[in-house]
């Protein structure tokens, strides 16, 4: 009959496994990003600067692009239209506030790849005026109202 183990040696065997287990589970958890705040478009990158400044009478209407990890779109820029006019690009992460007259607009978005895509905006202070940039599973960029 063999030699039975010593209470150290299974003490030391139940540590080893214990660590693999965990290495082995936390490689198969995926790691959840923190949530970031938006960043604003540099003032560079705004070609049409009266819709992004406030005054009297308007509405901050906020359009977010939406962040990625898919490396295909990450770095695409979206240029960004405010009622036919180009205003300015999204990059992942980014945002921009437009000041509106209420009132129903247009605001479309759009890469190298995508036509220009449009979404009727009532633009209302009773209401919360955010919208979210995003690209689907194809690889397509869309936008679309959002709650706060």
């Amino acid at each position: 009959m063999p030699p039975l183990p010593s209470r150290r040696s299974i003490a030391s065997l139940a540590a080893a496994v214990t660590v693999a287990a965990a290495f082995a589970l936390g490689g198969c958890a995926e790691e959840q990003p923190q949530p970031m705040p938006f960043k604003p478009v540099p003032a560079e990158r705004i070609l049409k600067p009266g819709y992004t400044e406030p005054g009297e009478g308007l509405v901050a209407v906020d359009v977010r692009r939406e962040r990625t990890r898919n490396v295909i779109v990450k770095f695409r820029d979206a240029p960004v239209y405010v009622d036919g006019e180009r205003v300015t690009d999204l990059m992942d992460g980014e945002h921009v506030a437009f000041y509106l007259k209420p009132g129903v607009h247009r605001i479309g978005v759009t890469t190298q790849f995508d036509p220009v895509i449009e979404l009727r905006f009532l633009v209302d202070p009773r209401y919360t005026n955010r919208a979210s940039v995003a690209f689907d599973k194809d690889h397509h960029i869309g936008i679309r109202r959002v709650a706060q």
